[in-house]
């Protein structure tokens, strides 16, 4: 389904440089997927509804609430450096 010359044209403007082997090998490994999405698109799949993903997934991420801490000054000695009531942490600019 696909030729040698449509393999380069691809390499050449994805820029890759590709051997003759591999040159060949994507050329059989392109032709083997196009002709799998031929068969694909014999299947009826009017009665089908769109889907993002094949099983339905739900974020498991925990809810975001407000929290104090306790003891301020025993956290902030924690910290390797420390101006008043503040972290020091290195300028990023």
């Amino acid at each position: 389904m696909i030729d040698l010359e449509q393999v380069r044209k691809v390499a050449l403007l994805a820029r890759l440089e590709l051997s003759t082997e591999e040159e060949d090998q994507f050329t059989g490994q392109l032709s083997g997927i196009l002709d799998y999405v031929e068969q694909l698109k014999e299947l009826d799949t009017d009665a089908v509804e769109p889907t993002t993903r094949a099983i339905e997934l739900n974020n498991i991420t925990r809810t975001d609430r407000l929290e104090s801490f306790g003891d301020r000054d025993t956290m902030l000695n924690c910290a390797p450096d420390r101006e008043d009531d503040f972290f020091r942490v290195p300028k990023i600019l």
